[in-house]
């Protein structure tokens, strides 16, 4: 969720991105994909493009004013409709009440974007512009909306405000409600090609091996990889993982968040089928996967299993019981073949 990364420059295929976009015209944007493409530096750069005082074809100018304003996050002219947890992992400061009410401990910081939140975004479309350039709203993670502050959204997005301009940037977009969809110009961020994705990475800190190995492990997603780089897990411990689960080795994911374990275990269980089916896994390489060889049955429970524990992951269980039940269920599965 974060905006990973040492080197503020825009990676190469969201730069060319922005190019694209800045050239078409309409009201409101939706950036969409799985996660690790740069939903969110290329909302990002879009708003500061549209607000900045010397433009060019390839983005803002980042010297003028406007452009200063974003990077210290007081533009008066740019809205950021975000969760409250993101909006703190961003940097991005929260209203004076959203705060207070955070600090005084009366409630914690949301992981949905609030009906309050969405109501000043309103009240914002409708204000004139204070710096002349027009302005922006930018949601992101635009699945984090509940219906009622979909629906909210739906109405401004219907009626907007003559010089106000919407991005919205999901990695579920399917999630929205139909409506929001059809009334934004969509657009399916791109895939950078292996070798792109792997220059970027080593640009941002990483050698050639851990750059390659953890591009696999998330799937062709730089910024999904340096994420990883940035977690503190060891990233040689990957190729480890799948004999760490069959071994039922808890010590081999002491540091890894009960997401991390799962999010790890669903793409062990991908690519155990996929080796079932004949097909090239795309997470480990072979080698890693031994020999194993899971009955497909057994695998799709796992899935489900998998499937279900993301959901209920944020619930206050008790981390360590919680690692010992995952790697547990992983070890019965893994060892059901034998």
């Amino acid at each position: 969720m974060s905006e990973p990364g040492k080197n503020n420059a825009l990676a190469p295929w969201i730069q060319a991105q922005v190019h694209t976009l800045l050239e078409q015209r309409g009201h409101a944007w939706l950036l969409q994909g799985p996660s690790g493409l740069g939903q969110y530096p290329l909302a990002l750069a879009l708003a500061r493009a549209w607000l900045c005082e010397n433009p060019s074809p390839r983005g803002a100018c980042g010297e003028c004013g406007s452009c200063h304003a974003i990077e210290v996050r007081t533009h008066a002219d740019l809205c950021m409709l975000m969760p409250e947890t993101t909006m703190m992992e961003l940097g991005w400061p929260l209203s004076e009440k959203a705060q207070g009410e955070i600090d005084d401990k009366k409630r914690k910081a949301s992981k949905e974007i609030r009906v309050d939140a969405m109501r000043d975004a309103v009240e914002f479309a409708q204000r004139t512009s204070a710096r002349g350039r027009g302005k922006v709203v930018v949601v992101f993670p635009a699945e984090n909306m509940n219906a009622i502050t979909a629906n909210a959204l739906l109405k401004t997005l219907e009626e907007p405000a003559g010089d106000v301009r919407f991005v919205l940037a999901s990695e579920s977009a399917h999630q929205l409600l139909p409506t929001i969809r059809s009334r934004c110009i969509g657009h399916t961020m791109l895939w950078p090609d292996a070798e792109e994705g792997l220059q970027w990475l080593q640009t941002q800190g990483l050698d050639a091996a851990r750059a390659r190995l953890l591009l696999q492990a998330t799937g062709g997603r730089p910024a999904d990889a340096l994420l990883f780089a940035e977690s503190g897990r060891d990233p040689l411990a990957w190729a480890a993982f799948p004999r760490a689960m069959a071994l039922g080795d808890t010590a081999a994911v002491k540091d890894w968040t009960a997401s991390q374990i799962i999010d790890a275990q669903h793409k062990l269980c991908h690519d155990l089928m996929a080796k079932l089916c004949g097909a090239t896994p795309r997470f480990f390489e072979p080698k890693d996967l031994g020999a194993l060889c899971i009955p497909m049955p057994v695998l799709g429970r796992w899935s489900k299993a998998l499937s279900h524990a993301m959901k209920t992951m944020d619930h206050p269980f008790n981390a360590g019981l919680m690692v010992e039940a995952l790697v547990g269920q992983a070890q019965s599965a893994l060892n059901s073949g034998h």
